[in-house]
């Protein structure tokens, strides 16, 4: 048994090692489409599931408001590079001012939004960080000076010269976006192994006994969501580059259920879920189009709920979870084997 529990990390780098090196010969390998509709749109969509699944995992903290910053970060992006729209302030300032503006005031507005619900936890703390999403929402939807309902488009036009048009350049996006994802794991794997993310563990277990040693909870927590904050800025600027247009649908109660699905089917426990739920969930948002469902009917919206509702009975782990207990289960299996063989008598020629 032990052997096996350590061979079994072994197989998830393998595992890890193999897809990081089919992404990253990903436009080799796959087609045009592959390329820009299904991988960097899983790229920016687990980062955004990533931020997420920080807090949920690391935090204890399940938080709804992450589109909602993100979308902050595309609207101020938008707002700043381009020109000419109809709404909106088109100030057509240089992309890189853009994205550092985007980054930084959602990033701000985290800050903010995490000191207010750090006191917070469990469903409170769920449906006040919902209700700062669909605040967020309203705002953009109302305020036509940055938005309004018909949003902002042509961002495409004005991208730092690096990212070019990822109409006419989709590899070049790709590779930023591939990289941004792997960056941002690395630097949360680091994070919470420093003392700052071991006593935010130590607040997931016990904030009362945490508190009785001197540590400032709320502090913790409204720094945890300020860094979830930022993750999730740059999966608002990845989005609104890849997509070309952001209004408030962007980020609506749809995008942030969505997100939430992602995370569940990935795993809301481990930061590799980011990406293996918004891959199954791309995938199943691109091929169940035509899929009708016997007697229920249907297509993306049931398929996808089916899939939810198996997950969360069966496996709150997710697909990694479900993974998990494959690993267990074979390594149980190994082990009785090897015991059996062990325990027989050795036949005498």
């Amino acid at each position: 048994m032990r052997r096996f529990a350590t061979t079994r990390p072994s197989l998830d780098r393998a595992i890890g090692l193999v897809a990081l090196v089919l992404v990253a010969f990903g436009p080799l390998i796959f087609s045009a489409y592959w390329v820009s509709f299904i991988l960097t749109q899983t790229f920016w969509l687990g980062i955004a599931a990533m931020s997420m699944i920080f807090l949920s995992a690391y935090g204890g903290m399940v938080s709804l408001g992450q589109v909602g910053i993100y979308g902050v970060a595309g609207i101020v992006l938008g707002n700043v590079v381009t020109t000419g729209q109809v709404k909106g302030l088109h100030l057509g300032w240089n992309p890189w001012l853009g994205l550092l503006l985007g980054i930084a005031v959602a990033t701000a507005i985290a800050l903010v939004l995490g000191a207010l619900a750090s006191r917070s936890v469990g469903i409170y703390f769920l449906m006040l960080t919902l209700t700062f999403g669909v605040l967020i929402y309203y705002f953009f939807s109302s305020v036509t000076s940055f938005s309004g309902f018909s949003g902002i488009s042509g961002i495409q036009a004005h991208t730092p010269h690096v990212v070019g048009d990822p109409t006419v350049h989709p590899n070049r996006l790709y590779y930023i976006a591939l990289v941004a994802a792997f960056l941002i794991y690395a630097g949360l794997r680091y994070l919470v192994r420093t003392p700052f993310g071991l006593t935010l563990q130590g607040i997931r277990d016990d904030p009362i006994r945490m508190s009785s040693l001197g540590y400032n909870v709320a502090l913790h927590r409204a720094i945890a969501f300020c860094v979830s904050g930022f993750i999730a800025s740059i999966a608002g600027v990845l989005f609104v580059w890849w997509n070309d247009h952001v209004d408030p649908t962007s980020f609506g109660l749809g995008p942030i259920i969505d997100l939430l699905i992602v995370g569940v089917i990935g795993s809301l426990y481990r930061l590799e879920g980011a990406w293996v739920g918004a891959f199954a969930f791309i995938l199943i948002n691109n091929y169940t189009h035509d899929v009708n469902v016997p007697v229920v009917g249907g297509s993306f919206n049931t398929v996808i709920g089916v899939i939810f509702l198996a997950i969360v009975l069966l496996s709150p782990g997710g697909l990694l979870g479900i993974w998990e207990w494959v690993n267990r289960q074979g390594g149980q299996l190994l082990t009785g084997a090897i015991a059996t063989a062990r325990a027989r008598p050795a036949v005498k020629p």
